[in-house]
């Protein structure tokens, strides 16, 4: 999307959500720090200016501990969302399916609003902001807000500025741009306090995250030959440590630091089969990679469900790696 088409999104976004009285806002299913974050900011801002707002996802509705530090006041369960909402926005979700139960709601809205950083996304609301070359959804939430004129508090700030930490990968990512950094420092400024996110973050798991982290190093795989390195974490892992996956958030970061390999993919032993996530340091496309697997996301952080053991899903990956 071009700056003005970019900018006359944001103005229609902005008129509609104006002149609505009930808003309904949502972000895709087992929501990340970007994702719940800008929800979050967006949410805080506009029961400032006076909206009557509702905040839901779809099912599995369960979040990591970390996500405690939000405000969270507006958060219902899936069930209790607006079948039909007058406007509707979602924030980090690509597509349509990403909402899970509530992408029927999305249908039955009278105006739909999408907000999104991916560049997979080619728009599926009556309004888009949809910019590929942001760092982080929340950033664009942040340029809407101000749009808008409406304020941002302590609270909604720290959920943008979490957006924004959590998808740069602590500001490491290729993504961090100069502006990435702007917008950080102007919502330190509004009242975000960044050791919070640091703490509860990247500096909070149970005891048990210790022993299921071990078992995923124990077993990594480096295939130097394609620059690939690998590891699984199975549900036997989970139950012998006592945590929920939910609570073992952020294990790829624990097998990519390896620099003889480009790709990084964690394989995650789930009931519908095998989830992936997926890291590249710099010549890989892993978003590409993902979406032979019908999964997507960025060119250096992407994922993916696959039906089917993990033995099917590597070997695919080595064929692709190899082809390229």
């Amino acid at each position: 999307m071009t700056p003005d088409a970019l900018a006359n999104e944001r103005a229609a976004a902005a008129k509609a959500l104006q002149e609505a009285d009930e808003i309904a806002v949502s972000c895709h299913i087992k929501p990340d720090g970007d994702a719940l974050g800008s929800a979050v900011g967006f949410v805080r801002a506009a029961v400032a200016a006076g909206k009557s707002v509702t905040l839901s996802f779809g099912e599995p509705f369960e979040l990591p501990d970390y996500f405690s530090l939000l405000s969270l006041d507006q958060l219902v369960r899936p069930e209790d969302f607006p079948a039909a909402p007058e406007v509707m926005i979602t924030f980090d979700a690509a597509d349509r399916s990403r909402l899970g139960s509530l992408a029927e709601a999305s249908a039955a809205a009278r105006t739909l609003i999408v907000v999104d950083h991916h560049v997979t996304n080619d728009g599926f609301g009556d309004i888009n902001l949809i910019d590929g070359t942001a760092s982080a959804s929340a950033l664009l939430t942040f340029d809407l807000i101000r749009a808008l004129g409406w304020p941002i508090d302590p609270e909604g700030a720290l959920g943008l500025l979490m957006g924004i930490v959590t998808d740069t990968g602590r500001f490491q990512y290729s993504n961090t741009d100069a502006r990435t950094f702007r917008v950080a420092a102007e919502l330190v400024e509004a009242g975000a306090h960044p050791e919070r996110i640091g703490q509860m973050v990247y500096e909070n798991a149970p005891f048990g995250f210790l022993a299921v982290a071990a078992a995923v190093q124990n077993r990594t795989v480096l295939e130097a030959d394609i620059s690939l390195v690998w590891s699984e974490l199975l549900s036997s892992d989970l139950a012998a440590a006592g945590i929920e996956a939910v609570e073992a958030e952020g294990l790829i970061d624990h097998i990519r630091v390896a620099r003889e390999a480009d790709v990084a993919i964690l394989l995650t032993e789930t009931a519908e089969g095998t989830k992936a996530s997926l890291r590249s340091r710099a010549t890989v496309d892993v978003g590409a990679l993902a979406s032979t697997f019908g999964g997507g996301g960025h060119a250096r952080a992407a994922g993916f469900t696959f039906e089917g053991p993990a033995a099917v899903v590597i070997e695919r990956v080595r064929e692709y790696l190899r082809d390229r």
